[in-house]
């Protein structure tokens, strides 16, 4: 059976069910990836399977099942066990599936150039590619030892159908390829890491390149100790920056808003960013892991301002998160086949500054960059953050030595408002964010 075969299927079975309106969602996925180690194949991995989900509605009481087996015996009971706990669920006033007139009128995404056509690639040739990263990240004078290389392909093929009319589906591919390196030894060792993700495989950085990149930055960090402890600029590095605008996004996600439990509930058309920063949601970006033409509830995806000139403009909803808020959804619907859908962002990109990495570097005399993390508190409610770091002191507007072992502290809310972006993000992410200084950090080391 094909995808739509089996969403036709899972629809009538609802209907037979006793359902008073349903949607299904069936995914299709192929994945296959290689590790290498020492030069030899450590592991070889390929899977391939279908997964369906099935939300049914009797009334606003709904309930959502899922499997892997698509037999039609197994379609059916699925519809019946769906009902049957929909009658025993809750009412809830916000489900429901789209009106008929909001639905996207695109049901696929060929403008979008989500496929690679060069198809599925050959176990040998994603065997040269991670032997490639992890030989050139060895040939880094320092590097005692590659802890892994690792190339990987996979396709997703998703089709989404309801009872309202809808009917759509596209697939998506993407193609990786990472390195990690060790330098040193003992406790001395340091570790660190470089990689690439895209659509389409020949868009992928030279394996080379990210082997290297993977054992210079390893060299780098080796003896580390920790930073002084105070009130000192932190610059985020363009690799972990993104972190910063997640939590963000995070408290501007509706169903957040609708429980009251976000620091942003109460700052809606008020200043959160700089007054020359814009947030930017767009869905339809070709060839980016985050665009699709539709969201999860068979809404059109659009393009918009999340925060425009520093100003919140908007909170990102669902149909349930909308309806909850008394608002219009933004589609930004998600959901996987076992859960009801639930707000979720796309692509996004913030303003980037006119100053390089460097020159941020240089005009912040003392301070820390910062080029991973680990853990985090971050409070909900409040926007307090707090999170483990390592990277880089900056003396004198230049690098002075590796650091390791430190906390880095502060408010979002203040933190996000007084934030310099550089120039650096890269263009093919789906979260284009650039290295952001940040002054004024509790930073606590030795």
């Amino acid at each position: 059976m094909t995808l739509q075969d089996i969403g036709a299927a899972l629809l009538e079975a609802a209907r037979r069910a006793g359902a008073d309106s349903a949607d299904a969602m069936a995914v299709h996925g192929t994945s296959m990836s290689v590790d290498i180690r020492q030069g030899r194949l450590e592991q070889a991995e390929r899977a391939e399977g279908t997964d369906i989900g099935l939300r049914v509605f009797i009334g606003r009481q709904q309930a959502v099942v899922s499997a892997s087996d698509t037999r039609p015996a197994t379609l059916t009971a699925m519809a019946e066990r769906a009902v049957a706990m929909a009658r025993e669920a809750p009412e809830d006033p916000h489900a429901g599936l789209a009106d008929p007139d909001q639905l996207s009128l695109i049901r696929d995404a060929d403008a979008l150039a989500l496929v690679d056509s060069l198809g599925e690639p050959a176990p040998a040739a994603l065997m040269e590619q991670a032997k490639r990263a992890e030989a050139a990240a060895l040939a880094v004078a320092g590097v005692t030892q590659a802890q892994s290389a690792s190339a990987s392909w996979g396709r997703t093929e998703v089709w989404l159908t309801a009872t309202n009319g809808f009917a759509g589906g596209y697939a998506r591919t993407q193609s990786a390829l990472s390195c990690t390196a060790i330098a040193g030894t003992g406790l001395g060792m340091e570790r660190d890491y470089d990689g690439d993700s895209r659509t389409m495989a020949q868009d992928l950085r030279d394996a080379a390149d990210i082997g290297t990149r993977a054992g210079q930055r390893a060299v780098e960090r080796l003896g580390a100790r920790k930073p002084p402890t105070g009130r000192f600029p932190v610059l985020f590095d363009e690799r972990i920056s993104s972190s910063l605008i997640g939590h963000l996004l995070a408290a501007t996600n509706g169903a957040s808003i609708a429980r009251g439990g976000s620091w942003l509930r109460d700052r809606l058309g008020q200043p959160v960013l700089p007054d020359d920063l814009d947030l930017i949601e767009d869905p339809h970006r070709p060839g980016v892991a985050g665009s699709r033409p539709f969201d999860a509830e068979g809404l059109p995806t659009q393009t918009r301002a999340i925060i425009a000139k520093g100003v919140l403009t908007g909170w990102t909803l669902d149909l349930a998160s909308a309806r909850k808020l008394g608002m219009t959804s933004t589609a930004n619907a998600a959901r996987g086949t076992s859960a009801p859908p639930s707000p979720s962002n796309w692509n996004i990109t913030l303003t980037q500054g006119a100053r390089s990495r460097d020159d941020l570097i240089r005009d912040m005399g003392a301070g820390l960059l910062v080029t991973s993390m680990i853990g985090a508190t971050i409070n909900p409610n409040t926007g307090d953050y707090s999170r483990g770091a390592a990277g880089f002191w900056v003396e004198n507007g230049q690098l002075a030595y590796p650091v390791n072992e430190c906390t880095v502290a502060g408010a979002l809310p203040d933190m996000l408002r007084r934030m310099i972006p550089a120039n650096d993000a890269r263009s093919w992410l789906s979260r284009r964010v650039p290295s952001l200084l940040v002054e004024g950090m509790t930073l606590a080391g030795a």
